[in-house]
């Protein structure tokens, strides 16, 4: 039985999309298929008794089609840092074993291509993002210019990573991920960040 657990940080992504991604919508990708990083830090949490305040994970996830429609296949990153109770701990969490959000993100999954233990370092300053996770894969956004030079951002969006947060629209200056056998190198695609909260 999973230990009761909160995490809550911030969160990035980036794919394949033009911005901005129609996905979050349940409309066709723009690319007919879609490829994107997923980034979380998390400032505070714990599972169980276990603290895993200030570590990160990332999700790789490809589908050929509608996101909505389509089974993902993902590859699954954890901080190389943590302690084997931790990994233990975001492994459960972050895969949708322990319940919460994660678990409804999990639900489309159709295969999962591997899980290992990497180096991942996760940067913000201001309205840019950097997500680095080994030599797999490298994303960096920076937001949209709204009105008046203020954030672009959606609410309400029903395919989110990080629902009850106003998601601020990106764009990417690189995204890169190699592993598994794919191969993604893309620039000026769309991108997304903001704070989340999860329990279970």
């Amino acid at each position: 039985m999973a230990e009761a657990w909160q995490v809550s940080g911030q969160y990035l992504e980036s794919c394949n999309c033009k911005p901005a991604c129609p996905c979050v919508f349940l409309s066709t990708p723009t690319e007919g298929d879609c490829t994107v990083v997923v980034g979380w830090h998390i400032d505070s949490g714990k599972y169980g008794p276990t603290d895993l305040s200030g570590l990160n994970v990332a999700l790789a996830i490809n589908s050929p089609g509608a996101m909505h429609e389509v089974p993902w296949k993902v590859a699954l990153y954890l901080d190389a840092r943590a302690s084997e109770e931790q990994k233990n701990g975001l492994l459960t969490i972050f895969s949708g074993q322990g319940g919460g959000h994660p678990a409804r993100l999990a639900a489309h999954i159709g295969q999962v291509l591997g899980v290992a233990s990497v180096p991942i370092q996760f940067e913000r300053e201001g309205k840019h993002r950097r997500l680095k996770v080994g030599d797999v894969a490298e994303v960096e956004i920076e937001a949209l210019k709204g009105a008046g030079d203020a954030e672009v951002t959606v609410s309400g969006h029903p395919l989110c990573i990080s629902p009850g947060y106003p998601v601020v629209v990106a764009k990417s200056k690189g995204l890169r991920y190699e592993d598994h056998g794919y191969k993604w190198v893309l620039s000026d695609r769309n991108g997304m960040y903001s704070p989340f909260t999860y329990q279970s």
